[in-house]
């Protein structure tokens, strides 16, 4: 972002990371993962009850402790996307209340569809570490939050690039080797399939950064750091839901693929559809997720190099979409519905006054370079 948001955005990342924790604890792990219900938990671990030094995740020889905290992790970073679309313009306050809702009745729910044992899980649906559950909600939240709170001022005919380019690859490479933990971690083993999912994991970031690039190069006639990196992520996006399906060359044609859907969808929201999603949450992590979920069903085949694991393609395909479909569906009403009902209570956007002095100062009182 620019040079007078950058406290406000760690602020907003800070702020979700600590309420999200909380909230996992108080009872959001519970309403993902325990219970049979097809839609929802209960609340049997509410406050973490029960949970022990000896409790042992159901299926695996993890410890529950390591578990609840492995999945707390998901739950903060997925409201943490789509601040990407609201950065530069959206209270802190407003942020904190809408996430809170949104982790109960956006997240929680589609977690336990596709994780908890849910209607979606008994259906067959495959995604390893999250292509639905965080970058399908979190996409298409971003996207509605985006046009709900509308552009910010100057946008789009006056640019505003990250003010610091060398933060942006900082934390890319700071994804790129957490994404490891997530993909790999999400086997809940350290043998042969954690080992595949991290191999599958950087093979297609590693394309999808080169790929970008060489669409930068013959569009632009130059390659862009940010660019590259923005490709990275989309390739690591894509290879989400279907690092625990694919082969090493499967990965590779999923990372190719997403870089240039991703590069253009970024060029259509911005550009011809001029929508200040501010740093392409949508076009890059939105349509990376969809798409790898999607060609999971193609790629796990082992005909195309995959494990074999699921249904015949379109049998699965049909699966995957579905999944996709509801998750979009859900993601869009509820975001309205929660934006809504926070606009009402205390307001979603800054003043303009305070847009132009920038929300380091408007929203935290500190500047992150004084004069």
């Amino acid at each position: 972002v620019r040079g007078r948001n950058v406290l406000s955005v760690m602020a907003q990342c800070a702020g979700l990371a600590c309420m999200a924790s909380l909230l996992w604890a108080i009872g959001l792990y519970s309403l993902a993962f325990k219970g049979d219900g097809s839609f929802i938990g209960n609340f049997d671990a509410a406050f973490l009850k029960g949970i022990t030094t000896d409790s042992i995740t159901p299926d695996t020889a993890i410890p529950e402790t390591v578990f609840i905290m492995f999945q707390m992790t998901f739950a903060i970073i997925t409201p943490a996307l789509y601040v990407g679309a609201l950065v530069e313009r959206m209270k802190f306050s407003a942020l904190m209340l809408f996430s809170a809702l949104w982790l109960l009745l956006v997240y929680v729910p589609v977690c336990h569809w596709v994780w908890g044992g849910g209607w979606l899980f008994d259906m067959g649906v495959r995604d390893l570490a999250g292509g639905i559950v965080v970058h399908t909600t979190a996409g298409v939240s971003a996207l509605v939050l985006a046009i709900i709170l509308k552009k910010r001022n100057g946008f789009p005919d006056h640019a505003q690039p990250p003010h610091n380019p060398g933060m942006v690859f900082v934390g890319a490479a700071m994804l790129w080797v957490g994404w490891f933990g997530f993909n790999a971690g999400s086997q809940l083993s350290a043998g042969g399939g954690a080992g595949m999912t991290m191999l599958v994991t950087h093979l297609s970031a590693c394309t999808a950064g080169l790929v970008w690039s060489l669409i930068e190069r013959v569009r632009n006639g130059k390659v862009g750091l940010v660019g590259m990196v923005t490709g990275l992520i989309a390739g690591l996006a894509a290879i989400t839901p279907a690092s625990g399906d694919v082969g090493p060359m499967g990965a590779i044609a999923i990372g190719a693929i997403s870089a240039v859907l991703c590069f253009f969808a970024v060029s259509l929201i911005r550009e011809k559809l001029r929508i200040d999603d501010s740093l392409d949450v949508f076009a890059v992590h939105g349509v990376g997720g969809i798409l790898g979920t999607l060609l999971l069903a193609v790629f796990d085949q082992t005909a195309m190099g995959g494990l074999g694991i699921v249904k015949p393609i379109m049998e699965q395909l049909g699966i995957q979409s579905l999944a996709v479909g509801a998750t979009i569906v859900w993601s869009i009403v509820a975001t309205v519905v929660i934006a809504f009902v926070v606009k009402l209570v205390i307001g979603l956007r800054v003043t303009p006054e305070q847009e132009q002095e920038g929300l380091d100062y408007a929203e935290h009182g500190e500047n992150a370079y004084p004069e």
